[in-house]
């Protein structure tokens, strides 16, 4: 084959393949949040919602920020005692289409071995990261010690 026509064959495999979105590109990031900590003492917490914007699920693997050394996401459950437990989730699946809210009393993400304090007013950025080596990054803001949510 000619120069030429090894060119075109491949401009036209490029244009006839469908995108193939990753992770971080297809996951919306809405209304991030965090509460104020007391010192660095005791765990950080962040609330979230993540949504899969994509034809296909997603796997979250990880998180990174600065803020904290062992940021992970838990779930919340509560047994027929009524003792309710945290567990790492070491992946969570976004299912296509769909949303997964990180909200108290529910899944969440724990800031664990903060870095600083977390000061109402500031915010810090947390990289989402996604089974594709991919990165979704969001600043997060830092509410009040007792906050209930972004609209507080």
């Amino acid at each position: 084959m000619r120069p030429l026509g090894i060119a075109t064959l491949a401009l036209t495999l490029l244009i006839a393949a469908p995108p193939v979105l990753a992770g971080g590109e297809q996951v919306v990031v809405e209304d991030p949040w965090s509460r104020a900590s007391i010192g660095t003492s005791r765990p950080g917490v962040a609330y979230m919602t993540l949504r899969n914007t994509g034809a296909e699920p997603v796997v979250v693997t990880g998180l990174r920020t600065d803020l904290a050394m062992t940021p992970m996401i838990h779930a919340t459950t509560t047994d027929a005692q009524g003792v309710t437990r945290m567990s790492h989730m070491e992946e969570m699946e976004i299912a296509a289409g769909e949303a997964v809210a990180l909200e108290p009393g529910g899944m969440h993400i724990m800031l664990m071995d903060l870095q600083r304090p977390m000061v109402e007013g500031e915010s810090y950025t947390l990289s989402v990261i996604f089974a594709d080596g991919t990165e979704a990054s969001v600043e997060v803001p830092i509410l009040g010690i007792a906050a209930r949510g972004p609209s507080d």
